[in-house]
């Protein structure tokens, strides 16, 4: 033994076995127990990576025979972005280098389909602008609603769900700005612009009775030309336990668009609560013959918690440079407004 120096032992040093480091300290990305690479794992992540990619671009190849379940897929196509971070996050997890690189093809996917959509600002600005709302049956303001709508300042406001009783109070209220007007059966427009060659626009689906009046056409006279404005609102869809209800609706469209296919004037434009998004197949009567892009999504529907834009402002000859939503009224929908651009 070492003697001590100035009364004071030395130190000892212990030998020992260090400690083991736990399973999950040893485990990285490139290694596993079993000794799979990140490469070879998250297999199942990657195909669901690579099926979202795929229902987003082919969603017209989903079947509508069966319950129209492409319809109820296209109506909601934006939220399957949704899927993305779900994946990345597990796929962080799971640490997959292979369900991370298959998590591009959903990104891109979306982004070509719906990226232009997220632009803010007015592209190239507008000559007129428009509101289209359902007001709603059972609205109890409907003065608190017009002049939500007439606040805003546009052109043309086209409303839907109008009732007997409601009728004169929008009639009132927004008589002093929108001194001209359409109304047919539940559909009216007020305008700015005289209106002239006013009608009804038929799109009563087989078996509803003549008293149903859901469309109306008049041509407004603009600085920019004769404009037809026409004011649609097409029959609702329902999720049921056998699948999604669209038959009407895609009936109603149909008259719709052979009506439009049929319009003289150049230049339409075409405000309505359509039941259906610019995606939905069943509204391609419509969407295939007038412009409906625009800036945002402007969700309208419901407005308790928007999630889908079933408003809609579209035109021919014109381009529809914005959308978005106006503040909430009384009605289960949101306002949406948009500017409009004619072509030279």
């Amino acid at each position: 033994m070492e003697p001590m120096r100035g009364g004071v032992a030395p130190k000892t040093r212990i030998e020992g076995p260090r400690p083991r480091l736990g399973r999950a300290d040893r485990l990285r990305w490139g290694e596993t127990a079993t000794g799979r690479s990140p490469w070879a794992r998250g297999r199942i992540l990657a195909a669901l990576a690579v099926l979202t990619a795929a229902l987003l671009v082919f969603h017209s190849a989903v079947p509508n025979t069966a319950a129209r379940i492409g319809s109820l897929l296209e109506t909601f196509l934006p939220w399957l972005g949704l899927a993305v971070p779900l994946l990345f996050g597990l796929a962080l997890l799971r640490r997959s280098a292979l369900a991370l690189v298959a998590l591009l093809l959903p990104v891109a996917a979306w982004a070509s389909l719906f990226a232009g959509r997220t632009a803010a600002g007015d592209a190239g600005g507008h000559d007129i602008r428009a509101v289209q709302h359902n007001v709603s049956d059972v609205n109890a303001d409907a003065e608190g609603t017009a002049r939500v709508l007439s606040d805003s300042g546009p052109d043309l406001i086209a409303l839907e769900e109008l009732t007997s009783a409601a009728l004169p109070v929008y009639e009132r209220v927004l008589a002093p700005e929108y001194p001209h007007r359409a109304v047919r059966g539940t559909v009216g427009l007020w305008s700015k612009h005289p209106l002239t060659d006013v009608g009804t626009v038929d799109i009563r689906p087989e078996g509803v009775g003549k008293d149903w009046n859901r469309g109306v056409r008049a041509t407004a006279r603009t600085p920019w030309g004769d404009v037809a404005v026409y004011v649609a609102h097409l029959p609702s869809v329902r999720v049921q336990w056998h699948g999604f209800s669209s038959g009407r609706r895609d009936e109603s469209a149909g008259l719709l668009g052979e009506a439009l296919a049929a319009e003289r004037l150049e230049k339409v434009i075409l405000l309505g609560d359509l039941n259906g998004t610019v995606d939905d197949r069943g509204l391609d009567p419509v969407t295939t013959r007038l412009d409906s892009a625009g800036r945002g999504f402007a969700f309208s529907w419901p407005a308790s918690f928007p999630v889908s834009r079933i408003d809609h402002v579209m035109t021919r000859s014109a381009t529809v440079t914005q959308v978005r939503p106006l503040p909430a009224t009384g009605s289960d929908h949101l306002p949406v407004a948009a500017g409009i651009a004619f072509d030279p």
